[in-house]
């Protein structure tokens, strides 16, 4: 299937063009420097073009994902060029305004589907992510949209753009807006972030991460969605002005209305139980990680990377509130603790087993003759870093005791110190190494 990424070299669109290139999807990419296009498709294994006609010509699906505020006179530039029976789709976190544009725009012949992935770049894969479709019309594409959503465990919502755009003017527009503004007065109180955390429950520590990962995202992005989604400023002026009022109340002592307002919004929330649940498992998890890392120093750890996937594998040496520093025949490597998972012992095994280079090792033991060969291989290969074991002989014979047997073995190991336990279960099984 042929594959435009309109925006393809940035963000998101470069994130879709990537995931659905390891798809098995023809893609082509299009952006507005053309070196830096150039370059990332050369990366990518993708085509690039600095023709947005050209690439929405020839393609069978065409996704949007430019800037909020060019996404209008874009559709208008490619939609009388789309091929006869492909799909346009917009990935803007605005719907309204597009979805009429493309309605308006996008010949008979050629469907469009107006689509928000709620989420950003970074995330490895759509398996739970959530997906809002707000079709406008229905065509041959949107239960093939729909199905490769559902195959890769995507979350879809189905909905409106108006409805869309007002349930985002809460989801995103107050939520940024309040994050940003937190951030903004902490570096105006210049306040010791890092020191803050010292003195802090885990909820503080948890808001300040998601206020650090809404700051670091694209501030032109953020700036479109507040600018061009027409419900938020109505969202915005309503905080502002509780905002206010609460403010009053805590500054003239209104304690009764104060407490009044707060008990009436906790009510509002609903489900209490449920999210006093979810908040209690994410901090249970932040320390359990922390507790498997502390009880696992002079062990041998598996660390993979959350952003590069790369995985550290050592011994765990030293474990700071911040970083975890492994050695690894010799070599120091330290690592943020927040950017690292710990392997579980089956996928450091595994892990193990693909990479690191075999050795391999004959043993001939006698043990008595009532021992079952078979059995004794099945056992020595269940030892950890054994990779394989092989029974090569059974020898009844005049070098060896009458009511004895010689086993021997070929087994391989991922490390040369697996022989020293290969060697000591035989011995406990009263086995004498040949």
């Amino acid at each position: 299937m042929e594959i435009a990424v309109i925006g393809g070299t940035r963000g998101l669109g470069n994130w879709i063009a990537s995931y659905l290139k390891k798809k098995g999807c023809d893609v082509t990419i299009t952006g507005r420097d053309n070196q830096q296009g150039i370059n990332i498709s050369r990366k990518m294994g993708v085509k690039y073009t600095p023709n947005n006609i050209e690439a929405a010509n020839n393609s069978d699906i065409t996704i949007l994902a430019v800037p909020i505020d060019v996404i209008p006179r874009t559709i208008e530039e490619i939609a009388p060029h789309l091929k006869a029976g492909s799909l346009l789709v917009d990935v803007a976190s605005v719907k309204e305004k597009p979805a009429q544009i493309m309605l308006e725009y996008v010949p008979d012949g050629a469907e469009f589907l107006p689509i928000h992935p709620v989420f950003g770049p970074r995330i490895r894969s759509l398996d739970g992510q959530v997906v809002v479709l707000t079709p406008i019309k229905k065509g041959k594409w949107y239960e093939k949209v729909i199905k490769f959503l559902e195959s890769e465990n995507a979350r879809l919502i189905e909905t409106t753009p108006t409805i869309h755009d007002q349930m985002m003017s809460v989801v995103q527009g107050l939520t940024h807006f309040t994050y940003i503004s937190m951030a903004a007065t902490l570096e105006k109180l210049d306040v010791d972030v890092k020191a803050s955390r010292k003195f802090s429950s885990p909820i503080y520590n948890l808001m300040l991460d998601m206020i650090t990962r809404i700051t670091a995202q694209n501030p032109y992005l953020y700036y479109s969605i507040q600018t061009h989604n027409p419900y938020i400023p109505q969202t915005r002026e309503e905080f502002l002005s509780t905002y206010k009022d609460l403010n009053e109340m805590v500054g003239k002592g209104k304690k009764n209305n104060f407490v009044k307002i707060m008990s009436s919004a906790a009510k509002h929330m609903n489900d209490l139980e449920a999210s006093l649940g979810r908040s209690d498992k994410a901090i249970s998890v932040l320390n359990h990680e922390l507790n498997i890392l502390k009880n696992s120093i002079g062990k041998e750890v598996g660390l993979r990377h959350v952003y590069s996937r790369r995985i550290h594998v050592g011994k765990l040496e030293e474990i700071s509130p911040e970083f975890v520093t492994l050695t690894h025949h010799s070599r120091s490597i330290k690592l943020k603790i927040s950017n690292v998972e710990i392997l579980s012992p089956g996928e450091l095994q595994t892990y193990k087993y693909n990479t690191i280079p075999r050795k391999s090792f004959d043993v001939s033991v006698v043990l008595p003759e009532s021992a079952n060969a078979e059995m004794v291989t099945d056992v020595v290969q269940s030892i950890d870093d054994v990779v394989d074991s092989q029974l090569l002989d059974v020898y009844h014979g005049g070098q060896i005791n009458k009511g004895m047997i010689s086993i021997t073995l070929r087994y391989e190991v991922i490390n040369p110190h697996a022989r020293e336990k290969v060697e000591a279960l035989l011995k406990g099984f009263g086995g004498i190494i040949r």
